[in-house]
């Protein structure tokens, strides 16, 4: 389904983030973990990108594998790095052709194994470019073309200092085509706010979904503040954590937090909610239940 058809249907969307496995088992292991939240009914699934070629055969073959044998709509993630007009052109035209019908578009990050890489070689170097591409592909699976989302950062984007210029960009993002926005993982609701705020001032009317992500163990946490793009952990969420005595209380930490974040995003009128997975199903389960979506997603099926 076109992800304009998607917003288009759901007042609020919910939708979950996997990243492609690194071996064949893994692989069968994380599709069993799809297949199981079906009965959730999220309005999307979304696969991440990289920009090495195992990963990126890992991230198409997941992608169709969810569009043809599960009930989901499936988005796949595009990056900018280490890829020439001619590669770019190839994997459109592959996505097409086995009917993926949405794209995320990134910027993206350079693989640790490829530093010296020279970004001169890419066909694009920002994602407002990609965006721009991307829907001016001529054979896509519809009519309007490819859907495509971009990303967003509540907490500013780590690369523009200045939130006033970050603000310009995204908005020439939107200008080139994007369908919709989904935020990097936040903590902190306010955050999100403040940046929803500054999309309207700057004239971004296209739906802002929110990326939450539980924490589930005290090394993934600390994992996250080391990456350049993790957001800032809240010292509340920090002393919670450290009086667990083990990460199956730190899991339930991680759930308690996520449904509070998600049950006043929800209140506040939140045009979707994306989950992080980590390509895991539990914690989103414990979420849906606490919030009482899967309640009403049997009552809609029903």
């Amino acid at each position: 389904m076109h992800i304009q058809d998607i917003f288009a249907q759901h007042r609020t969307t919910f939708s979950f983030e996997f990243f492609p496995p690194k071996s064949d088992a893994a692989g069968e292991e994380l599709f069993r973990n799809i297949a199981a939240l079906q009965s959730l009914q999220p309005s999307f699934v979304s696969v991440t990108y990289g920009a090495g070629g195992s990963t990126r055969e890992r991230t198409h073959d997941l992608v169709v594998r969810i569009e043809r044998e599960t009930n989901l709509a499936a988005v796949s993630h595009l990056t900018c790095v280490c890829h020439d007009l001619a590669e770019m052109t190839a994997i459109l035209d592959r996505y097409a052709a086995s009917g993926i019908k949405n794209v995320l578009a990134l910027s993206g990050d350079l693989p640790k194994d490829r530093a010296d890489y020279d970004r001169g070689r890419d066909a694009f170097r920002y994602a407002e470019e990609l965006v721009r591409f991307i829907r001016g592909r001529p054979n896509a699976p519809d009519r309007r073309g490819f859907g495509v989302g971009v990303a967003g950062f509540p907490e500013g984007h780590p690369g523009c200092p200045n939130r006033l210029k970050e603000m310009d960009h995204l908005k020439r993002k939107v200008d080139a085509g994007a369908d919709y926005i989904c935020t990097q993982l936040f903590f902190e609701n306010r955050d999100f706010y403040d940046f929803r705020e500054r999309c309207d001032l700057a004239g971004i009317k296209v739906p802002i979904v929110a990326g939450v992500m539980p924490i589930a163990t005290k090394a993934g946490m600390e994992r996250m503040a080391e990456l350049a793009l993790g957001a800032r952990i809240p010292a509340k969420l920090l002393k919670a954590v450290s009086r667990c005595g083990d990460d199956d209380a730190v899991a339930r930490v991680g759930v308690s937090w996520a449904t509070e974040q998600c049950a006043d995003l929800l209140h506040n009128g939140v045009r979707g909610i994306h989950f992080y997975t980590l390509n895991k199903s539990d914690a989103t389960r414990q979420i849906y239940q606490n919030l009482g979506v899967a309640d009403s997603v049997a009552l809609r099926a029903g």
